[in-house]
């Protein structure tokens, strides 16, 4: 009966175990993707409070990303790095994200930002969160041309159907050195069902 007995206690020890470990990963993913989402609203709000206008093109198009990234010099090789967020504005679907950067050219300095990037169209968003997107070149630009609206005056043009905005420290800047970027869905949001 102590055989028995024992075998029986130690499954349930063990299947006791595992639904702990499972309850505490959900916890810790549900924690992280509050986060996530903190680091996206405060973001957007401070958008909001340097340039009013921005508020109109995230609400108002396909959808919108943003990340949160640090990233620093040494040299002549730099690299940066961040987390963040897509939404598909008519869905309401969040995609969790990364950011990947690497550059080559004099430097020294760390510095932390944010972009803020709004999707005009449907497929630009899908293309953005379903694949690996680079960016491989510099961004300048600024949509003073009427053609989109004024809600993306001081927006950089970066995709056919893509807008960014970067806030630093100091403010919002004129142009985005997206080079080397590589922005992709973050696979540790995403645990595979077993």
């Amino acid at each position: 009966m102590k055989g028995k007995f024992g075998k029986v206690l130690v499954s349930l020890m063990v299947l006791f175990s595992m639904m702990s470990a499972t309850a505490l990963a959900k916890e810790s993913l549900n924690a992280r993707k509050a986060e996530v989402r903190a680091k996206v609203a405060s973001t957007l709000q401070l958008l909001y409070k340097k340039e009013p206008l921005a508020k109109k093109a995230v609400e108002m198009n396909a959808g919108y990303a943003v990340f949160v990234n640090s990233g620093y010099k040494l040299g002549l090789i730099g690299s940066g790095h961040g987390r963040g967020m897509a939404v598909n504005n008519d869905t309401k679907q969040e995609v969790f994200m990364k950011m990947q950067e690497y550059t080559v050219g004099l430097g020294l300095g760390a510095k932390e930002y944010a972009i803020v990037f709004i999707f005009l169209n449907n497929d630009a968003y899908k293309k953005f969160t379903t694949s690996n997107w680079k960016c491989g070149a510099q961004a300048q630009a600024s949509a003073t041309d009427g053609v989109v609206g004024d809600e993306f005056k001081s927006a950089t043009k970066v995709d056919k159907y893509i807008w960014a905005y970067e806030l630093t420290t100091k403010g919002l800047t004129a142009e985005l050195d997206l080079k080397g970027t590589n922005y992709y869905r973050d696979k540790s949001f995403y645990p595979k069902n077993k």
